[in-house]
C-alpha cells in the first residue's frame, strides 16, 4: 500500500548561527530573550517605530475588518498591543484572547488592560475549532516552527468565513532600501536598544529582530503555505516599503455553533 508523503515542515528562516546552533535549540533561546526584555520591549518598540506603532495596528485591524460583537484571537501576542486595540474594536459584546508562549510577555499585557491572557502557541492553539472571527499576529511570524502547522491552527480555529490579520516587516527589494533597513534595524535599532533595555539582552533580541527579517522566506512562500492550510482571497499590502499585511479568508466548513468556554 502506497504510503501518503510526509509533509516536510516549514520554518520560517533557516538557523541563525549567531544566535543557536541547531533548530532544536531555537525555541529555547527566543522564549528566553522575550521573558528577559519583556518589560522594556515596548519602550523599545516605540523608539523604534518612531511612536507609530500602535496606531499602526489598530490601522490595519480596522482595514482587515475587526469591528464590534467579534471573537479575536491575537496569537503571539507580545506585550498585548494589538489585543489591547482588539478590545476597544470589538467592544464589550466582543471578546478578544491573547496568546503567547511568554508568561512575562503576558503579564506585560495584563497591565495594559489585555483580558484573556492564555499561555500557548501558534502551532497549538488552546481553542476549539471554529471558534472566533478574526485571528491576527502581529510581527511574530518569523518566530513560529512551522508555518504549515500554525496557518492549520488558524484555519481550524477561525469560523467559515474568518479573517486573518499577519503583520510583519519585509525588507525592501531594492538594494538601497535593503540598505537602509539593514543600517537602521541592525546597527542603530540593536545599539539604542541597549540603552533603553539597559541589557545587552536588549540588544540581542533587536539583532535577532533584524537577522530574521532579512532571513524570512519570501512572501511568496507565505501566500502559498497559506492557500495550502485552506485560505482564500490570500492577498499582501506593503506599507511605507518595509511593513507587509498578509490578509486572508479561511474557507473550511467547520462547526460554526462552536465556541469558547472559560472566558
Amino acid at each position: 500500500m502506497n504510503q501518503p508523503p510526509v509533509k516536510q515542515s516549514l520554518s520560517p528562516h533557516p538557523v541563525l548561527p549567531a544566535h543557536y546552533a541547531a533548530e532544536e535549540d531555537r525555541v529555547g533561546y527566543i522564549r528566553g530573550l522575550f521573558d528577559r526584555t519583556a518589560e522594556s520591549y515596548d519602550r523599545i518598540n516605540a523608539w523604534m517605530s518612531l511612536n507609530r506603532g500602535e496606531h499602526y495596528r489598530m490601522e490595519a485591524m480596522v482595514r482587515a475588518g475587526v469591528h464590534e460583537g467579534q471573537w479575536v484571537l491575537d496569537c503571539a501576542c507580545g506585550t498585548g498591543v494589538m489585543a489591547a486595540h482588539a478590545q476597544r474594536l470589538v467592544g464589550t459584546s466582543g471578546v478578544v484572547v491573547a496568546i503567547d508562549p511568554s508568561l512575562p510577555m503576558l503579564a506585560v499585557a495584563g497591565t495594559r488592560g489585555v483580558q484573556n491572557r492564555v499561555s500557548g502557541t501558534a502551532e497549538r492553539l488552546p481553542l476549539p475549532d471554529a471558534s472566533v472571527d478574526v485571528v491576527t499576529m502581529g510581527y511574530a511570524l518569523r518566530h513560529v516552527a512551522d508555518l504549515g502547522v500554525a496557518f492549520a491552527e488558524f484555519a481550524r480555529v477561525l469560523r467559515p468565513g474568518g479573517r486573518l490579520l499577519i503583520l510583519e516587516m519585509v525588507p525592501p527589494r531594492s538594494p538601497v532600501g535593503h540598505l537602509l533597513a539593514k543600517l537602521y534595524l541592525k546597527h542603530l535599532v540593536p545599539t539604542l536598544a541597549s540603552w533603553l533595555g539597559g541589557s545587552g539582552d536588549a540588544r540581542r533580541l533587536m539583532q535577532y529582530y533584524w537577522d530574521t527579517v532579512d532571513q524570512c522566506v519570501a512572501p511568496g512562500v507565505v501566500i502559498d503555505a497559506l492557500q495550502d492550510a485552506g485560505f482564500v482571497s490570500v492577498a499582501r499590502s506593503v506599507k511605507l516599503a518595509l511593513l507587509t499585511e498578509y490578509t486572508a479568508i479561511v474557507s473550511t466548513t467547520t462547526d460554526p455553533d462552536s465556541g469558547l468556554s472559560g472566558f
